[in-house]
């Protein structure tokens, strides 16, 4: 409620329109002056008047807030993205900072409106903004910077800087959808025939990633007690990552739902039985230069193996042998596609994949659901031409009796 005092002639008018970047209140205050013409009680009427249709326009934002966009977003990476965010996306979220502060860090909080971020999220989409190709960025990146400034403008409302996020009535270009490329179920079977020649580590690796749909930090976050040699049970409890901050380290898996335990055949725990065999020997090869880890793969001495060097043998291995080179993700597609044309519920397939929500899967491998209900309602059809064909024939068979 605004606060009214009368001084001399005049009556001073202050509102509390919230806090600052730096936790100081913020009031705005006015001074509304009576007219001699009115009677006491029109102008006391007025003056409550007047003190209400100012303070809903401090509440509206119509009073000015002086923080600039780039002091707002520091703010909110201290306070709230660097308490929250794992490593890999507090690092990835900061490489938007340049670009971003660039166009709109120097403007204040308040003054930015829908216009001026659609201008710089259509500038994003021009050719030569991306300076490794000389191209656009493309639309999902165009996404994560929306969504950078996006969450600035929802924790300056929360902080009672801004009445409402301008962000909601900013357009983005549309993701298309491309289908994922994937090796067919021939092309595995080749690839999985060339991996026995292979050193064991690499095949081990390549074979989880194929069977278990692991993803890359989940394989490299591995270690040996992960693995029931009993049960043939492989755990997933953590991931392995890099950033530039903070060099290798360990975290959580992705979501709750990554962590998970999924059962091999035989025939994989086999492999990783003649990988421990062989990293055993190659410890007692090294000695004292050897790192323990318990990590399934490592570098010569047991140290993290970093996440381009499968990525890096796996593309060699398939220029060597003339295979389409699809990347190491391309592998947890596969085994997604394979269960779901399988037959496996969604619901499955999810909890398989690590991902926290069913909806996430179905969004990923809706061109896969899709063929593989397309398959089904085959079958059905198949089914139901059998049965008429068969009661045809019975049909026609018994008229010719009867004649």
């Amino acid at each position: 409620m605004a606060y009214i005092k009368k001084r001399g002639n005049s009556y001073l008018i202050r509102v509390s329109c919230g806090y600052d970047v730096s936790g100081r209140k913020i009031t705005q205050s006015t001074t509304w002056h009576p007219d001699p013409k009115r009677s006491k009680m029109q102008n006391e009427k007025e003056l409550n008047r007047f003190a209400v249709m100012f303070e809903e326009q401090c509440k509206g934002n119509m009073i000015v807030n002086a923080a600039k966009f780039e002091t707002v977003a520091e703010e909110w990476f201290s306070t709230y993205a660097e308490k929250n965010y794992k490593p890999k996306t507090l690092e990835r979220t900061k490489q938007l900072k340049a670009r971003t502060y660039k166009a709109i860090g120097h403007l204040r909080i308040d003054k930015i409106n829908a216009r001026i971020i659609q201008k710089f999220i259509n500038d994003l989409g021009g050719e030569g903004i991306n300076i490794r190709t000389g191209g656009k960025l493309s639309p999902k990146t165009i996404k994560h910077y929306s969504t950078f400034i996006s969450m600035v403008f929802s924790y300056a409302e929360k902080m009672q800087m801004i009445s409402d996020n301008p962000c909601k009535n900013v357009l983005l270009p549309k993701i298309a959808e491309h289908e994922k490329e994937i090796y067919t179920l021939e092309e595995t079977q080749h690839l999985l025939s060339l991996l026995q020649e292979a050193p064991t580590k690499y095949r081990a690796f390549l074979t989880l990633a194929i069977y278990g749909g692991f993803r890359r930090g989940e394989l490299l976050g591995l270690e040996w007690k992960d693995v029931d040699f009993n049960t043939n049970v492989v755990s997933i409890r953590r991931t392995a990552l890099y950033t530039k901050e903070k060099g290798h380290y360990t975290d959580t898996p992705k979501t709750k739902g990554s962590v998970r335990d999924i059962k091999f055949p035989a025939e994989v725990i086999n492999i990783l039985k003649i990988h421990k065999a062989e990293q055993a020997k190659q410890f007692l090869k090294v000695g004292d230069q050897w790192n323990e880890t318990d990590r399934l793969f490592t570098t010569w001495n047991g140290k993290v193996m970093d996440g381009a060097t499968p990525y890096n043998w796996f593309k060699k291995f398939c220029d060597r042998n003339n295979i389409s080179f699809l990347g190491l993700h391309s592998l947890r597609h596969l085994n997604a596609s394979l269960l779901i044309q399988s037959g496996v519920n969604i619901r499955t397939v999810s909890a398989c994949l690590g991902h926290s929500q069913t909806s996430t899967t179905l969004n990923i491998y809706a061109h896969s659901m899709d063929k593989a209900n397309a398959e089904a309602m085959e079958a059905v059809a198949d089914t139901l031409r059998l049965t008429i064909s068969s009661n045809n024939n019975g049909s026609h068979n018994s008229t010719e009796k009867l004649g």
